[in-house]
């Protein structure tokens, strides 16, 4: 019986979840990740990467989760993994949704919304924590997937690509917040201008601090 190889947290991800189940006779292996799960504005991204059977695009050695690498390194890594892999595709989930269903529902719909809008249709999911059981798709959710696996890690850094993006476009459009800034997280600034201003449209009004704004001084 071969050794189970014992990784550490400072081990960068990956191939071999991939490679397993490529050997088990899977061959369009998907990752999903989500960006924005935790933000009190903006909404709820998802993400789906294929990647080709064993690849070995030399950028892969930089790939990480997305929340530990610079914003100049991720979007450089967004266009590789846009060119080279199989397929890419987001799903997108609006603040206004996420109040009505709650974000946890909010993400596996925006996951699935991903994984449906492939080209190329995927035969195995390898999902950040969550399982998807809307979707009739063998799966698996990986504990911290995004520091673990290579497929993982490339969907978290096109979800988080993609939700920076619109989030700087919601900033002319929402101005006195700081949104291209902070991307609509939770910090000591936003929640500054949110005392001061009251919440956006696009916040998220069921989120403990967007509420305690919304409340009568």
């Amino acid at each position: 019986m071969k050794a189970k190889v014992k990784r550490t947290k400072s081990d960068p991800p990956s191939l071999i979840e991939e490679n397993g189940l490529s050997a088990a006779g899977y061959r369009l292996i998907a990752g999903v990740d989500e960006a924005g799960r935790g933000a009190l504005a903006g909404p709820v991204v998802a993400a789906a990467v294929i990647l080709p059977p064993s690849p070995a695009f030399r950028w892969l050695e930089s790939v990480r989760d997305s929340k530990e690498l610079p914003a100049a390194k991720r979007e450089f890594l967004f266009d590789l993994i846009k060119q080279d892999a199989v397929a890419v595709s987001v799903g997108i989930i609006a603040p206004q949704t996420i109040d009505v269903i709650g974000i946890l529902n909010a993400t596996k719909i925006a996951m699935c919304y991903a994984v449906e809008q492939l080209v190329t249709p995927p035969d195995f999911l390898l999902i950040d924590f969550l399982r998807l059981t809307q979707l009739r798709i063998s799966q698996k959710g990986i504990v911290r997937g995004d520091k673990l696996c290579i497929s993982i890690a490339c969907a978290s850094i096109i979800a988080k690509v993609t939700r920076d993006r619109i989030m700087v476009e919601l900033d002319q459009l929402h101005p006195g917040y700081g949104l291209a800034d902070h991307k609509g997280y939770g910090t000591r600034k936003h929640v500054y201008c949110l005392c001061q201003n009251g919440p956006s449209p696009i916040h998220r009004h069921s989120f403990a601090p967007v509420k305690e704004a919304i409340r009568p001084k």
